[in-house]
């Protein structure tokens, strides 16, 4: 429009001028007549280069600007020629790496999952143009496929297919910069130590390199610091479960295995929120102790201290089974909740052993108990019969000899005792006596020594 009214102006201007002078030449001057044919030519052909020139200028799109770069059409040597004009520089990869959520932490298969958005940038020395040459459009979207991208892809992924959302498009800016974002849900191996679990902090790395370039021609470095990685992370998170962020720390380095490779490994450093496993494992072993200790109160005889004790067992191995669901067969070194649990395992399990020995000692000692008393009761029996025998006679006014008063006979005695007393008055043995038959006398008498013994 500027040139076309500056045109308008300048054409204006000239027709003034040529109708104020009055046009008086000589017919006989050829130089003249020349003069006069030339002055419309020439502001015919100035109005005619205005209009071009407007015309080039007043269509402000983007088709120009791709026409211009050559993305019309399909350019296989933007999309498989890494892009750079002298092919001993190396292409710089600026990678920065935001983490949005820690999904999972899988302790047995040593895995981790989390959400990451991944940022790249690199300059494309065959895409740039003037800004006012082209309105002033500083940039530019086209499809991904139409340019190079560089091939980097994270060592330590293990991630299917569809875990990866990259986006269509590219963004290209007129000093050539190039800019692409993709999302994963990233599932990486990290090697994770229990040692302090659940009161553990875990550092898991994530390694950028690229496939098949060595460092001459891809270079790997970061856009943004560690700071702000990290400030960015905690700010953009969506979700945590049992872990927290606690930095984000970068280290760019060259691997000399096979190739020299330029490598950006990110070192995300969590903690684990331990409220869970206090709550779940910790204090109900803590409180099977003190009830341990507490049956201590309980008495032997019943037999229940026993089946307390085993039941309390139970209770602890089966806490002892969610926890191996947990932790990795394959720990060299014994976690501490491990630890924790086997020593109240432990405790209790010698309590149990206690309980019983106590037990056996107590029906021992009931068993000897009652072996002593019966053994004292025998040899209680013994003395007596012994005391009997060695008991002194007794003499009565006859000088017959007979058993103190104190001691009582059975009746098979005393019949013994008055036949050896009737053997005695007649003079005779026993054995004499025993074929004789007394007297009327010795019979009546008999009753009344009888009598006179009890």
């Amino acid at each position: 429009m500027i040139l076309w009214w500056t045109s308008y102006c300048s054409l204006q201007n000239l027709s003034g001028s040529f109708s104020a002078s009055p046009w008086r030449f000589s017919s006989d001057s050829g130089e003249s007549k020349r003069e006069q044919m030339g002055t419309p030519r020439t502001l015919v052909l100035l109005f005619l280069i205005g209009g071009f020139s407007s015309s080039q200028t007043s269509g402000c799109s983007y088709y120009g600007l791709l026409e211009y770069l050559n993305l019309t059409g399909s350019d296989s040597a933007l999309q498989i020629m890494r892009p750079v004009k002298d092919w001993n520089t190396a292409t710089l990869i600026q990678l920065d790496m935001y983490l949005l959520g820690i999904l999972e932490v899988d302790e047995k298969s040593q895995t981790v999952m989390v959400h990451i958005v991944v940022n790249m940038a690199w300059t494309n020395e065959f895409l740039t143009w003037n800004l006012s040459d082209f309105c002033g459009i500083d940039n530019l979207s086209v499809p991904g496929s139409l340019l190079w991208a560089p091939d980097v892809r994270i060592g330590e992924d293990v991630s299917d297919t569809g875990s990866v959302q990259k986006g269509p498009l590219v963004t290209v800016y007129s000093s050539g910069l190039v800019f692409s974002s993709e999302q994963h849900r990233l599932t990486y191996t990290c090697r994770l130590s229990l040692r302090m679990f659940p009161f553990d902090t875990q550092s898991c790395n994530i390694t950028f390199s690229s496939m098949t370039s060595n460092v001459k021609s891809i270079r790997l470095e970061t856009f943004s610091s560690d700071e702000v990685l990290g400030k960015i992370s905690e700010v953009g998170m969506v979700t945590k479960g049992e872990w927290e962020l606690d930095s984000l720390e970068t280290i760019n380095y060259t691997s000399a295995v096979h190739i020299n490779k330029s490598k950006l490994l990110y070192t995300v450093i969590m903690v684990r929120k331990p409220l869970l496993y206090v709550i779940n494992l910790i204090i109900p072993l803590f409180y099977f102790l003190v009830l341990d200790l507490a049956s201590f109160l309980i008495n032997e005889a019943k037999g229940e201290k026993l089946s307390f004790k085993v039941t309390l067992l139970l209770s602890i191995s089966v806490l002892l089974l969610i926890l191996k669901d947990m932790l990795p067969s394959t720990e060299k070194h014994l976690p501490m909740i491990a630890k924790y649990c086997v020593g109240i395992f432990t405790l209790v399990g010698v309590s149990v052993l206690e309980t019983m020995l106590v037990i056996f000692l107590m029906d021992l000692d009931g068993y000897c108990s009652k072996k002593t008393q019966d053994t004292e009761k025998s040899q209680v029996d013994i003395q007596l019969e012994a005391n009997y025998h060695e008991e002194p006679m007794e003499v009565d006014e006859r000088g017959h000899e007979k058993p103190a008063k104190s001691f009582l006979m059975s009746d098979c005695d005393l019949l013994k005792l008055i036949l050896d007393e009737l053997g005695h008055s007649g003079g005779e043995s026993p054995r004499h006596v025993a074929t004789v038959p007394p007297s009327w006398e010795e019979l009546r008498r008999a009753p009344n020594e009888r009598t006179s013994v009890f």
